[in-house]
């Protein structure tokens, strides 16, 4: 299994897809997932239930994908490693390849802006300033769970096929 991890904007789902694709591999998102297990979108859960039980729903989901021994290419949400242990599950786990998407905060900023309205984290923000100032404590904060990761890749100046490229030739 390959799980990619990463902050909202990385290319988690754009990348994960792609390299599903030629891998022959299914593709998964843990953010998809929880909303099929949930009946509800995440802002709906988080409003309705909060976000201390949406983090315990989405480790529960995380490690019935870890336990599912198939073949297959999972995109985390952006908090994902950083709460209930999982980057640690992550990371004991069999046969699982963890890979950071590492991307520079300028680029962040200029791929979030335009889709900040369906991004609940960052619908409220007014300008690319606190956009930028958002990310970078969140970034922070994160940093040590994702360079936790086996690899990194910086996906700042790559496309998406380039990245799919360098992980199927780090990993294969």
């Amino acid at each position: 299994m390959i799980v990619l991890l990463g902050y909202m904007g990385s290319g988690k789902s754009l990348i994960g897809k792609k390299l599903a694709e030629v891998l022959n591999w299914p593709y998964h998102d843990l953010d998809t997932l929880i909303e099929e297990k949930s009946g509800q979108t995440i802002p709906e859960f988080f409003k309705e239930k909060g976000e201390i039980k949406f983090r315990i729903l989405e480790s529960q989901v995380l490690e019935e994908q870890l336990s599912a021994p198939e073949k297959k290419v999972l995109a985390l949400g952006g908090g994902t490693p950083c709460y209930a242990g999982n980057m640690d599950k992550l990371l004991v786990a069999a046969d699982v390849h963890t890979i950071y998407l590492k991307t520079h905060l300028d680029t962040l900023v200029s791929r979030l802006w335009p889709e900040r309205a369906q991004r609940p984290l960052i619908a409220h923000l007014e300008n690319q300033e606190d956009l930028k100032d958002f990310v970078r404590k969140h970034l922070f904060d994160r940093s040590p769970y994702y360079m936790q990761a086996e690899h990194r890749i910086d996906t700042s100046e790559q496309s998406a096929k380039e990245v799919v490229k360098t992980i199927v030739a780090q990993l294969f």
